[in-house]
């Protein structure tokens, strides 16, 4: 598959009273045109600074991309100007965030807020900007659109104001989508809809996605790869059986020993012990190290480097050196993570995104 975006070393800092909260450090990965990747990790990991640096939407100041590239086709959009941007943003680069109700105009008509994209970017006038929007409605599931162009946001239900913004991310057919935690704030049922829908348009559309997540349920069922970050960096990436079912770095194991299993009769899910560190001040040696009950001295000192496990697969971890021990995950979190794996891959991956 040909490379879409590249993302080279990229370092985001915010510049607070406090002093400087190096919130995205040194994180490279690609995306494929037609994929889907997944970006995970607990609140505060520098999921969602990821991928605002990547549309250039990082508030400056206090924000500012220290470092890195950001390969676009080809084009380093941390050259590129604000007027340079908005050309390429909800053209090229769309983004669905995850609550409707802030990304969506309460005083302006639904249609209207369609058509902008197609009038500024496609050059549409407003007849033919009005028939794609119609169209749109149709593509995300919004009965009678017609009528539903001309209404608010408020007069919609939450899970209709979340399929507009999909509808507006997509109005220019873009050819990377982003989505923030797009079914964050809905119920299950409405959750379950949203996803379907995505996977159908990026059928249909053969667009590139990437899917930010805390939800591994979720990204067992629409990525192709999965990347976990930790305190700004990323600590694991691979693909979707690489990591549910050969994870290799400890904070992995911890994120899928804490998620439900309908195979565990445990009464009580794992808890990552601790918090997060400061970002303000992060930790010599591995980020992960003071939660992590395999950690050993080297972890305190010394930031591990990315080890190969294989052509797909990558973590940041030194159990992985040819000098550590061997060390699996203990038993009651290898066995949830088991549960996990097995009802994830019931979807067969012709469904996944």
């Amino acid at each position: 598959m040909d490379k879409l975006l590249e993302v080279n070393n990229m370092h985001v800092s915010f510049d607070t009273y406090g002093g400087e909260v190096k919130a995205v450090r040194g994180v490279s990965f690609d995306v494929h045109k037609g994929e889907t990747l997944a970006i995970v990790g607990e609140s505060g990991s520098g999921k969602s600074v990821t991928t605002k640096a990547l549309m250039q939407l990082i508030p400056k100041p206090p924000g500012r991309i220290k470092e890195g590239e950001i390969l676009f086709e080809g084009r380093d959009l941390t050259k590129m100007s604000e007027k340079q941007m908005q050309k390429i943003r909800g053209k090229d680069m769309a983004m669905i965030f995850r609550d409707p109700m802030t990304s969506l105009n309460p005083t302006m008509k639904v249609g209207n807020q369609i058509m902008e994209g197609l009038i500024k970017h496609q050059k549409m006038d407003r007849a033919q900007a009005r028939k794609r929007v119609v169209e749109l409605l149709e593509l995300v599931g919004i009965p009678d659109p017609e009528s539903r162009l001309k209404q608010y946001p408020h007069q919609f239900s939450g899970g209709m104001r979340q399929r507009v913004v999909v509808a507006i991310a997509l109005a220019c057919n873009p050819k990377l989508l982003i989505a923030d935690e797009p079914t964050t704030a809905l119920d299950v049922t409405i959750q379950a809809q949203i996803l379907e829908l995505m996977k159908d348009i990026q059928k249909k559309t053969d667009s590139a996605t990437i899917f930010i997540t805390h939800d591994l349920g979720v990204v067992a069922n629409v990525a192709d790869r999965v990347a976990v970050m930790y305190a700004g960096k990323i600590v694991e990436i691979g693909t979707v059986d690489d990591i549910f079912y050969n994870p290799k770095h400890p904070y992995t194991w911890g994120l899928l020993g804490s998620m439900p299993s309908l195979d565990s009769a445990d009464e009580e899910l794992y808890a990552i012990p601790g918090s997060p560190p400061d970002l303000l001040d992060p930790p010599k040696g591995d980020a992960f190290a003071p939660r992590n009950e395999y950690a050993m001295q080297i972890d305190l000192e010394q930031e591990p480097p990315m080890f190969k496990v294989s052509e797909t697969h990558y973590a940041a971890t030194w159990l992985l050196h040819e000098n550590a021990p061997n060390m699996e995950p203990p038993a009651s979190i290898k066995k949830r993570m088991e549960g996990m794996a097995k009802s994830s891959s019931s979807n067969e991956k012709g469904d996944r995104i």
